[in-house]
């Protein structure tokens, strides 16, 4: 289980930096914009400068996993985005899911791994 928590943390990490830094510095080529409201969603993502917030956001917590440091606070700021990315690919474009399915059985597993970490949000009734 170690190791597939390292394996997980890692290549999280590096999806999220890379596709982070991507939103920045814009490395990986797009060829042409899906068609239908998947483009439309995508241009106003990026006419907005909305696309700088999510990539700073993926940027910080790829650099967290990948120096093994406050890794659940790295959970919780991907968690948003991992369920964003999700409901883009399951709603507008089926197509290209794969790297998103990875990252999310990744963000589980190490939610698993460090679910004692997170055990004091699931409380029924707070004093």
């Amino acid at each position: 289980m170690k190791i597939a928590t390292v394996i997980a943390r890692i290549l999280l990490g590096l999806m999220f930096l890379v596709f982070g830094l991507n939103g920045f510095l814009q490395f990986i080529p797009v060829k042409s914009l899906p068609p239908g409201l998947a483009g439309e969603f995508l241009t106003i993502l990026f006419q907005s400068h909305w696309v700088w917030v999510v990539s700073a956001f993926q940027v910080v917590g790829g650099v967290l996993l990948l120096v093994n440091r406050y890794v659940p606070l790295a959970l919780a700021i991907l968690g948003p985005v991992i369920v964003n990315i999700i409901t883009y690919h399951s709603l507008l474009q089926h197509s290209a899911a794969q790297p998103a399915i990875v990252a999310t059985i990744c963000w589980f597993l190490l939610f698993y791994r460090y679910r004692q970490y997170f055990m004091s949000l699931f409380v029924m009734k707070a004093a």
